[in-house]
């Protein structure tokens, strides 16, 4: 039995050797894999550097047999502690690359990474139960223990059973639990506790230059040039979960080339990026030299995405995943982003860019709208005259709009006699909109008649109306932007 438990001290120190040559060889990529399991920006730069000194560590105790049963000790609680982060990072849905040998090979975690963890676990548990398992006297097993040895090996095909079993039954709870964590985040959502990542809305998006495939030079304004809002895609070429949306992200490219411009950023060599560009049919791929404009926009992991409205300005919270991402390239995404839209008869107030609305103009009358209130009643925009009125186009399922929310029932309580009075139109069904708890009156437009009739593509979006029912602004778009329209004094709207 010692030789076994020997051949594992070796394999063990080999592989833990190996992992920390990997890792120090691509210092960079650990950080990012570190930073893809969740450890806040401010730890992965020491861990990086420490984690592979203490495998070196590791190798040399395994390899000495003096100290071999604490090397063994320490692997399992290393390894103890690499395969709990891998299970919470799989319950919670997501599959960063493992990189657990560095530049060598980086695979995204999954059923893989799981069992080899549990085999070297058993390996490791071995070696500490047969004490670094050194042979005596060289002699490789010894007659009169043939007894124990055989008890030994029982014991380690038991770990082995057990590691394997563990491991299955882990693998049968992650489902549920990634279930269940999008559950409490649909939950936090109809709450209005929405996590806010990334860079505030409403903020001016980080300016770049990068590389396209070509070699030529694109920035975010060649980007805008357009006129569309830009949705950035952050990808890198040993990211499997982006290999499996990467699909999508061509189609996207091609199917919705008019409502948004869909730009890739990537990292690592431009060769590699370049082969998964021609397999996927992609455009528009930009690499960075290391990780320059996902720390600009505060992207921890891969795949992730940003939408930047057409204004320049940042207009979405950072996706990360495949469904995430998949809403912000839906239309109440988009269309809200690119509300911003420069337009010829354009305003600027308070900083914010205004867009005049494409069927109704600043001056003119609002459309004759009857929409129904959460009570029944029915309200006309003709009601209306007499006073400068908010209207705020909304949506209970939006994330958008329920980041929006905590701030505008604030402004509720708090409401200036001279600010605007709130009209909410809005999407959804009465109990979704009565939970958003609004003191203000809200009609519903459940089949977007009123969007449509002031030429809103999404939300939240609003515009202000003066004392006789006219566009006394351009329709803005985001929160700061309504919320600057709510402040407006009403001396500025009234009816001249």
């Amino acid at each position: 039995m010692d030789w076994i438990a020997l051949l594992s001290r070796l394999l063990l120190a080999g592989v833990f050797l190996v992992a920390a040559i990997g890792k120090l060889a691509d210092r960079d990529r650990s950080r990012q894999a570190l930073a893809d399991f969740g450890l806040s920006r401010g730890l992965t730069g020491p861990i990086a550097l420490l984690l592979p000194f203490a495998e070196i560590a590791l190798a040399v105790l395994l390899f000495f047999g003096g100290s071999a049963h604490i090397g063994a000790l320490a692997a399992l609680t290393l390894l103890g502690i690499f395969t709990t982060a891998i299970a919470i990072t799989l319950a919670r849905g997501r599959k960063p690359d493992c990189h657990c040998f560095g530049q060598l090979s980086s695979t995204p975690i999954g059923t893989s990474t799981l069992v080899r963890n549990g085999v070297l676990g058993a390996m490791a548990g071995l070696v500490f139960w047969q004490g670094g398992g050194t042979p005596q006297g060289g002699a490789v097993v010894g007659t009169g223990s043939a007894a124990v040895t055989w008890m030994a090996l029982a014991i380690a095909v038991v770990a082995l059973v057990v590691a394997a079993v563990e491991g299955w039954f882990v693998l049968g709870l992650l489902p549920q639990q990634g279930r269940l964590l999008r559950r409490v985040e649909e939950l936090e959502l109809a709450l209005g506790k929405v996590p806010v990542t990334g860079l505030p809305i409403g903020q001016p998006a980080p300016e770049f230059e990068l590389r396209d495939l070509v070699g030529d030079r694109v920035t975010l304004a060649s980007l805008r040039a357009s006129a569309r809002p830009v949705l950035l895609f952050f990808t890198n070429p040993h990211c499997g979960p982006c290999d499996e949306l990467l699909p999508r992200v061509a189609r996207w490219q091609r199917e919705e080339t008019e409502q948004v411009e869909i730009a890739i950023i990537s990292r690592d060599s431009v060769e590699l990026n370049k082969a998964k560009a021609a397999h996927h049919g992609l455009r528009t791929v930009l690499v960075q030299r290391k990780r320059e404009v996902s720390e600009a926009y505060q992207v921890e992991s891969t795949p992730a995405a940003v939408l930047i409205a057409a204004d320049g300005s940042i207009a979405s919270p950072i996706a990360y995943g495949p469904e995430r991402i998949g809403e912000l390239v839906k239309e109440d995404a988009v269309g809200a982003a690119s509300g911003t839209l420069p337009g010829a008869n354009g305003s600027n107030n308070g900083g914010h860019r205004h867009t005049e609305s494409s069927v109704v103009g600043l001056g003119q009358a609002a459309p004759a709208l009857v929409l129904p209130d959460l009570e029944g009643n029915t309200t006309t925009l003709a009601e209306l005259s007499g006073a400068p009125t908010l209207l705020l186009f909304w949506n209970p399922d939006c994330g958008f709009c329920q980041q929006l929310l905590p701030e505008l029932k604030a402004w509720e309580r708090r409401r200036a006699d001279h600010s605007p009075r709130l009209l909410v139109v809005s999407r959804g069904n009465v109990a979704a909109n009565r939970a958003m708890g609004l003191s203000s009156r809200v009609v519903l437009d459940d089949d977007g008649s009123a969007m449509r009739a002031f030429g809103v593509k999404g939300t939240p979006m609003g515009v202000l109306l003066d004392g006789g029912g006219k566009l006394a602004s351009a329709i803005v778009t985001g929160g700061p932007q309504v919320m600057a329209l709510a402040r407006a004094p009403q001396r500025v709207l009234a009816r001249s």
